[in-house]
């Protein structure tokens, strides 16, 4: 979305018509024939270069340069549909300056298409995951793809709010790292609430293997919660956990995708049992019109068990929605209740919701 927001700006400072003018010169191919490189070249090259760098911009001292579609680190960030949104649609499809035209007005939506397909081509390393395997965000399973994200999550029953804060900073084509901060709430009586700082965990994930072509993804990650909540007021769980996990993405047909986490939680303290846990979740994405809001009904099944002799496997489902909140939809807001299906007793339902804010696609004011 960066390189789209200085894309919006430099098309509006050439002007519309400079590049609607070029969009099919005399002695070019049919539209029905051209190319995704003629496309670009006669009507994005004046801005981007042929080479897509933005080299003739920058040479004319234009207050922002176009972005450098070479660069993976973003050229590889966005699916093709966010790029269509604002290429056909115009600036305020996705939140940006009225001042960027609607080039589906002068241009199909195959040529565009071709277009794009031409522009992913600047992009040479294979080892940027593409954006279309990023998928909506679950309330407990955890994604496979790589983000930069700050969420704010709420889990409460009747007995205990949690309140965490996690951070999420993406480097290289396929790794991650995270930090998470609780803030815990129990009730000792009725009546009697105390709360503080849990403990603090720090995490690690790297994508292991990407395919467009097969629509899926694969990571793996280690999670490490370090004792610094407070075992008295009942925060905290009063060892260091390691939990290392696999994590597994597929697109499904008709907008349609599922994920997959598996792993354990291993305590340092080892009195305490080893768990083990299996969380599926399966979605489907809607889209008011053709790009606007988007709206993704999930429902995770999620499995627990403690590695001792015998334990039972406690289930729980969970379902929820997601919803984009602003129109470039880089903040996004998901609810929903988490439900013992079996070993009820000490179990009751808890509510779930996050607010989830994607950083690198613009700041908490912009976009809306």
């Amino acid at each position: 979305m960066r390189a789209l927001t200085t894309f919006i700006t430099t098309a509006a400072v050439l002007g519309f018509g400079v590049l609607t003018a070029s969009a099919q010169p005399a002695g070019a191919a049919p539209q029905a024939t051209r190319t995704g490189r003629q496309i670009f070249e006669t009507a994005c090259a004046t801005c981007h270069g042929a080479d897509g760098r933005g080299t003739p911009a920058a040479e004319s001292n234009y207050p922002l340069v176009p972005p450098d579609f070479s660069d993976c680190n973003f050229a590889s960030r966005e699916g093709d549909i966010d790029w269509l949104a604002v290429s056909h649609d115009g600036g305020p499809a996705r939140g940006f300056d009225r001042l960027m035209p609607a080039y589906g007005e002068v241009l199909t939506r195959d040529e565009l298409e071709r277009a794009f397909l031409h522009i992913r081509g600047f992009c040479t390393s294979g080892a940027w995951p593409r954006g279309e395997l990023n998928f909506p965000r679950a309330l407990v399973t955890e994604k496979a793809f790589p983000e930069d994200e700050t969420v704010l999550t709420i889990v409460a029953d009747k007995g205990a709010v949690t309140n965490k804060f996690i951070y999420e900073r993406r480097f290289g084509a396929r790794n991650q790292i995270e930090m998470i901060v609780p803030l815990e709430f129990s009730k000792r009586a009725p009546g009697d609430w105390t709360g503080g700082v849990g403990d603090l965990a720090f995490a690690f994930k790297r994508t292991l293997a990407h395919s467009l072509r097969r629509g899926s993804i694969v990571s793996a990650a280690a999670e490490v919660a370090i004792p610094t909540g407070s075992t008295e007021r009942g925060i905290g769980s009063g060892t260091a956990v390691l939990e290392p996990f696999v994590a597994y993405g597929q697109i499904l047909p008709a907008g349609g995708f599922v994920q997959f986490q598996a792993g354990g939680g291993l305590p340092l303290n080892r009195t305490d049992p080893d768990e083990a846990f299996l969380r599926t979740a399966l979605g489907q994405r809607f889209r008011q019109g053709v790009w606007g809001r988007m709206w993704s009904p999930m429902l995770e099944v999620i499995g627990a068990r403690e590695i001792v002799s015998g334990s039972a496997t406690q289930w729980d489902l969970v379902p929820q929605m997601q919803v984009t909140l602003s129109t470039r939809q880089h903040i996004r807001a998901d609810a929903g209740v988490r439900i013992p299906v079996n070993d009820r007793a000490g179990r009751s339902k808890q509510f779930l919701m996050y607010v989830f804010w994607d950083w690198f696609d613009g700041g908490l004011l912009a976009g809306w």
